[in-house]
């Protein structure tokens, strides 16, 4: 297939938000790079688990990468908001049309960076303000629209995982990768 996606990991992000979509994606031969904000080899996240990481984000070159994901969590989503070199991150994918993923609080990152002005999107409850300009979705488990994929929170990491495997596969291969794990 040849298709890569990156997992940004930043100290206290959701586990299941980052590792569920990650484990789809890998069952469909989806290259998976998880990438450590804080410079860490292993990143702890929210609820105390600790994952270890292939690459320093101070030494990730995202070129060929087809996808960046942004896992939510408290405090990983304001750690992912701290970093200079994430927003920069960001916005080197998104100028190169690479899709943009991201699951609970984190779209909310991109809301405030403006690259979600019209974009169809959910995020989180509590965070809609936070989605500058877009058409806010908040019945929708995970949305995509454009290159922007977007999850509501980790009960809807399943189907946020399905929706990357979609953009870079297909939805047929998304379908029977859900049906066998048995969503």
């Amino acid at each position: 297939m040849g298709k890569k996606m990156a997992v940004l990991l930043a100290e206290g992000f959701e586990e299941g938000e980052a590792i569920v979509p990650a484990d789809i994606a890998i069952r469909v031969g989806i290259e998976v790079t998880k990438v450590s904000v804080s410079g860490e080899e292993y990143v702890k996240g929210a609820h105390g688990i600790s994952v270890g990481t292939d690459v320093k984000l101070s030494d990730f070159d995202p070129t060929g990468y087809d996808l960046l994901m942004l896992p939510g969590g408290m405090p990983g989503t304001t750690n992912l908001e701290k970093s200079a070199e994430t927003a920069a991150l960001i916005r080197r994918m998104d100028e190169a049309g690479a899709y943009i993923a991201a699951i609970c609080a984190a779209p909310r990152i991109l809301g405030d960076m403006g690259l979600l002005e019209g974009v169809r999107a959910t995020v989180y409850p509590g965070n809609e303000a936070r989605l500058k300009g877009a058409r806010v979705d908040m019945e929708a488990k995970a949305v995509t629209d454009g290159h922007y994929i977007t999850g509501r929170g980790m009960g809807c990491a399943v189907e946020f995982g399905g929706e990357i495997t979609a953009a870079l596969a297909d939805a047929e291969t998304a379908g029977k990768v859900l049906a066998s794990i048995q969503y």
